[in-house]
């Protein structure tokens, strides 16, 4: 891409960016970010008599530029005029190149006209889609105007995926048509074109089936909801909810007239609960089953030794593929345990008949079956990578969801992929690693840059990467009970997850993608859309260097240049606080606020972290413990570095484990007195992570043997299953001296009773341990 200069201001939370009037050239901030383009010196100027002119005989192309028409029309008082054939100045001229890709465009834009070159309808409303990101802001709101000016330039575009999707989950929580079309409108600024709708889970059936009215009359309504991650405590209040047919035809069509697919998802054999208690006869058990008001997953699943579970599957696909005419039914697949099957005599004797070997393979000839039914009705089918289990047909396309692995091996095996891996695109897991400031989440850390860094094809050579056709976002709702919840959870990441799915590898560039998001950000406060603002924010990294006995703190912002200003008492740095220049050495007790200035305002999200230091400090420690792999930080380090952990466990400086005691030695490098030992542990027993047992201090000084100076005993964190933080536990020690102290922090080896998941092992986390 060419680089010009640039003069443009830029304002988040509802202003408009624009280039100063005296700028013969503006950088273009398109999202995804095409493949090529060549900005030169000048404008086009849209007024209200540009008429969009299509080739002769290509009406079937009208519906792509009358979006662009209407869009325009808003702010000019009427839509543009379309009409067929002639070369006018002062128009968008529209024509088919059949040589191009079927979703490749090139947009030329001038000062005396456009031209849109495209390889089919749906690569005209892209073109479309793109010059819409170059129309003022304004014009986004629908603000009045008689004129607007389009930066000259020449683009040529193709996406990278045929399938760029995103996925929404209205079985947990339901939304409106309303919502549903916003939706639909936010994968078309971004360009994804398939819209998965996640219809059936345990908690709500929502489709109408007419042959089944038990479906809605009884599936669609749970009697109460869990508050919080199964606490246990219900809100008391019945909740549901589904789209009648009418319903599904009108957003199936809106979704069409934007050139996206929707693609229904009816799970199978598994999340099950709201069918069953529609229809006792499709469980094994024969009930009786509630809809589910529970988040997880549950033994109750559809019975695979009864005949009838097959024709009520049959007699659904019928009507399913009435309302939707997508290549693909997702068919579910996931976390369809086998223990009801197991128990059950129709499933057992199936598993004998069908000369299968055990209840994977019956799972696999559960979904082989319906595949063969709906490949007869001229559909394929997609499943979630759990069908891989006991075996799949070559024309199944798998959704890798648990990792890229599942993905990998059905690549290797020959089958068409999607990637949608939750470490980089479930857009229910947190943004953010100060979970307090969040709206209450699922669990994990998705920062917006993670997403943009998934790279789809790694581990496959280039003729396995063919087999990957694309790469979709998921957002499931157990927390999410609104529609202004699920806009914060999917914006800006769903803009990353457009880059990845449109723009080539190597064009990515995460810095450019920061500068272009915070632009788009303006169309978000136009559109009304309530994104999250973690767009900009200042990073923080530090480095130990243990022979000064610091640390060096180096902070960023996360893209674009603006000044830092900083804190080191805690309080909201100003302009008047220290400009940062240089790496922080940091020595001692300090709290480090630090945040973006841009123009003297204020911007993003400031940065805030604690640092500690006792006598222990940079002293080497010495873990003889199994920990998590995911919760292993910097090793023993990670105690005596004075970087204190947030209350995110998974923040990269907490040490973890749900199978051991957390058994550590510090060296203090010469005998040492002391009288207290303090370790600080995460308590938040609703996910699953408790305080200590005990803990005991030992002291040495080299000879191997260690005698007990203290120990900390009765530590409860189960009294009410709601507390959560960070609790700093001091240990007295009377006659403390020597150089190696050891510290054993034993862990609670079950959660009792009244907890959730009474009987697992809890998780124990401890981070900075000091010793004064």
């Amino acid at each position: 891409m060419k680089r010009i200069s640039l003069l443009f201001l830029i304002v988040i939370c509802g202003v408009a960016f624009y280039a100063c009037e005296n700028t013969e050239v503006q950088q273009l901030n398109i999202v995804p970010r095409p493949v090529e383009v060549q900005v030169t010196k000048g404008h086009f100027l849209l007024t209200p008599q540009t008429v969009i002119q299509v080739e002769k005989g290509e009406e079937n192309i009208v519906p792509a530029c009358r979006f662009f028409a209407d869009y325009v029309g808003r702010s000019f008082g009427s839509p543009l005029k379309i009409e067929e054939g002639g070369r006018a100045r002062n128009a968008i001229h529209v024509a088919i190149d059949t040589t191009l890709g079927q979703e490749a465009y090139q947009l030329t834009v001038n000062k005396k006209k456009i031209d849109i070159l495209a390889g089919s309808g749906v690569a005209v409303f892209y073109a479309f889609q793109t010059l819409r990101q170059m129309t003022p802001v304004a014009m986004e709101k629908g603000e009045k105007m008689t004129v607007a000016e389009i930066q000259n330039a020449v683009i040529k575009d193709e996406p990278r995926f045929a399938y760029r999707g995103a996925m929404l989950d209205v079985g947990r929580h339901l939304f409106t048509v309303k919502d549903i079309k916003t939706f639909i409108d936010m994968l078309a600024l971004h360009k994804l074109n398939r819209f998965h709708w996640h219809l059936t889970d345990d908690q709500g059936w929502r489709i109408e089936i007419k042959k089944y009215p038990e479906l809605t009359k009884v599936g669609s309504m749970r009697k109460e909801t869990v508050i919080g991650r199964n606490s246990g405590k219900y809100d008391g209040q019945p909740y549901g909810g589904y789209y009648s047919q009418e319903e599904v035809k009108e957003i199936v069509k809106y979704a069409a007239d934007r050139y996206i697919t929707v693609i229904p998802e009816i799970e199978l054999p598994g999340h099950a609960g709201a069918a069953l208690a529609s229809y006792p006869w499709l469980g094994c058990t024969g009930g009786p089953y509630e809809v589910v008001k529970e988040w997880g997953v549950f033994e109750d699943v559809y019975c695979a030794g009864s005949e009838k579970t097959f024709q009520f599957f049959e007699d659904v696909f019928d009507e399913v593929i009435s309302l939707f005419p997508s290549e693909f039914i997702h068919v579910g697949g996931d976390e369809c345990p086998k223990e009801a099957w197991k128990k059950c005599p129709k499933c057992q004797r199936r598993i004998k008949k069908e000369n299968l070997k055990n209840e994977y393979e019956l799972q696999s000839y559960f979904v082989h079956r319906m595949e063969k039914y709906l490949n007869s009705k001229g559909r394929k089918i997609i499943g979630w990578d759990e069908i891989l289990e006991g075996g799949i047909s070559k024309t199944a396309t798998i959704m890798s969801w648990r990792g890229t692995r599942g993905g990998i091996e059905a690549a290797k095996q020959g089958n068409q992929v999607i990637m949608a891996p939750n470490t980089y695109v479930y857009l229910d897991y947190y943004q953010a690693l100060d979970r307090e400031k969040e709206p209450f989440a699922i669990g994990g850390y998705l920062p917006i840059e993670k997403v943009y860094s998934l790279e789809p094809t790694l581990g496959l050579n280039p003729e396995e990467s063919k087999m990957v056709i694309g790469v979709q976002a998921n957002t499931w709702t157990e927390y999410i009970k609104d529609f202004k919840h699920v806009q914060y959870m999917v914006l800006p990441r769903l803009a990353a997850l457009s880059e990845v799915a449109w723009t080539p590898a190597s064009e990515k560039d995460y810095a450019s993608f920061i500068n272009r998001i915070v632009a788009l950000s303006g169309r978000y406060d136009a559109l009304g859309y309530n994104y999250a603002k973690h767009i900009l924010s200042v990073i923080g990294t530090t480095k130990l260097n243990r022979e000064k006995k610091e640390l060096e703190l180096t902070l960023a912002p996360t893209g674009g240049k603006y000044e830092i200003h900083y804190t080191l008492d805690g309080n909201k740095p100003t302009l008047e606080s220290p400009l940062y220049k240089d790496k922080l050495k940091i020595r001692e007790n300090c709290s480090v606020k630090a945040l973006l200035f841009r123009e003297g305002e204020p911007l993003g999200k400031e940065y805030q972290k604690h640092f500690t230091f006792s006598k222990s400090a940079f002293k080497k420690v010495t873990l003889s413990s199994q920990l998590a792999l995911t919760y292993s930080a910097q090793g023993g380090m990670s105690l005596t570095d004075g970087v204190r952990g947030s209350e995110d466990f998974q923040d990269g400086n907490w040490l973890g484990t749900s199978i051991d005691d957390i058994v550590l030695v510090i060296d203090m490098e010469q005998p040492t007195t002391y009288t207290k030992v303090s370790v600080s542990c995460l308590n938040r027993p609703s996910d699953r992570i408790c305080l200590p047992e005990s803990i005991k201090v030992y002291q040495s000084n080299g000879d191997q043997y260690y005698f007990k100076v203290a120990e900390l005993k009765n530590i409860d964190s189960l009294k009410d299953m709601q507390t959560k933080g960070i609790k700093k536990l001091d240990i007295e020690v009377e006659k403390g001296e020597g150089r190696f102290i050891k510290v054993v922090v034993e862990r609670k080896k079950r959660l009792p009773e009244g907890h959730p998941a009474s009987g697992a092992a809890p998780y124990l986390f401890v981070d900075e341990v000091e010793v004064n």
